[in-house]
């Protein structure tokens, strides 16, 4: 029997191996953490699935309808812990891989415990790898934090806060700030998409099957005069349109478009004020580039994350020259080497994730003979 090692407990990994021990792996499942779904634990209180969950469920376990509509926080890490004990997955907690590197034979994979050797390994460590905070001009006297360290909004209550970055986390957490109290700007140097979270009352993922049946460009062609009735244009809450759909945004740019949960509503409201990117930080005060200057006691720098897997891989003809996997969910070029969720999607991750997992356990299976 062939052996896999999967390295990551998160929604990519469970997925990829319970895929893969379907297609007869030995499935051995790596994960420097102490629990599965390690960065849903660390995300915000407040965060909510913005796809549906009939269409958020990994391959074999659906979500339970006591969910909800769209799943929380709390029972996204729920459904994981009951997909690892559906699936039989028992993965080895608190181990740090440091090289993975093909032989002969397959692949060897050195970790803080030692090395273990496979035939077939499944990198699934996800899109949310390292914190990327911007490198501003000046200093700024008051605390500079990642929306990755951010968990709700008690200890900033009555306190000035600027939100840098109007993606899906950018916007949940300028919500909740309001919510909890706060005085709230939110700063986007870049153009952005919006949509609203349902559309005709269906989540707005679903219209994804129009992109797959017509296109993404004729899609975004055939939807753009709803979104501007529903919801208006970006240049309505003082932001910058791309120019581009929001499926062409996701396809060409790897840019997810943000869902409204709320954010557009207190934009209007006067409860979130919007400024362009920041141009200079002195003391509390930072100025926009926009010229104008205003005082704040925190910033908060929803500004993404960034993938380099070059440290476990070097130079793998696998990534490009930033670090980032050429493919994911597919054969990668070198036999026995894959990658599960890296791919940015407009139908939301762990749809996508699901779909990935599989595929890649179809692939394995068929160039070890086991299909």
């Amino acid at each position: 029997m062939p052996k896999a090692i999967v390295i990551g407990a998160g929604p990519a990994g469970l997925a990829a191996a319970a895929a893969m021990m379907s297609k007869g792996f030995a499935v051995d499942v790596l994960e420097r953490a102490s629990d599965v779904a390690s960065s849903w634990r660390g995300h915000y209180d407040c965060l909510r699935l913005h796809t549906a969950r009939g269409r958020s469920g990994l391959p074999g376990l659906a979500f339970p309808a006591s969910a909800g509509r769209y799943p929380s926080r709390a029972a996204v890490i729920t459904y994981l812990e009951d997909y690892a004990q559906h699936h039989r997955i028992t993965p080895r907690f608190g181990v740090t891989v440091t090289d993975v590197a093909q032989t002969d034979d397959g692949w060897t994979v050195s970790h803080d415990h030692g090395t273990d050797a496979a035939e077939v390994v499944v990198i699934a460590t996800g899109l949310n790898g390292t914190p990327k905070m911007p490198d501003w001009p000046g200093h700024f006297d008051g605390p500079i934090l990642h929306s990755s360290a951010y968990r709700n909004a008690k200890d900033y209550a009555g306190q000035k806060v600027l939100v840098v970055g109007f993606g899906n986390s950018g916007g949940d957490i300028a919500v909740d700030l309001v919510q909890g109290g706060a005085d709230v700007t939110l700063s986007q140097r870049g153009p952005v998409n919006i949509l609203p979270k349902e559309l005709f009352r269906m989540p707005i993922t679903s219209f994804g099957l129009l992109s797959k049946l017509l296109g993404y460009k004729v899609a975004d062609v055939l939807t753009a005069p709803v979104l501007r009735m529903v919801i208006g244009r970006p240049e309505d809450y003082g932001l910058q349109s791309s120019g581009k759909g929001p499926g062409a945004r996701v396809i060409e740019d790897g840019r997810i478009p943000l869902i409204d949960v709320g954010t557009l509503g207190a934009i209007k409201a006067g409860q979130i004020v919007v400024k362009p990117g920041i141009a200079q930080l002195d003391g509390l005060q930072v100025q926009f580039s926009d010229g104008s200057v205003a005082p704040f006691d925190t910033i908060i720098a929803a500004t993404g994350y960034q993938v380099d897997l070059r440290p476990l891989l070097g130079d793998s003809p696998a990534l490009d020259d930033d670090g980032k996997p050429r493919v994911s969910g597919a054969e990668t070029g070198q036999r026995g080497l894959y990658f599960c969720s890296f791919r940015v999607s407009p139908d939301g991750q762990l749809f996508t994730t699901g779909q990935e997992a599989q595929a890649i356990a179809v692939q394995a299976a068929e160039a070890f003979s086991l299909a």
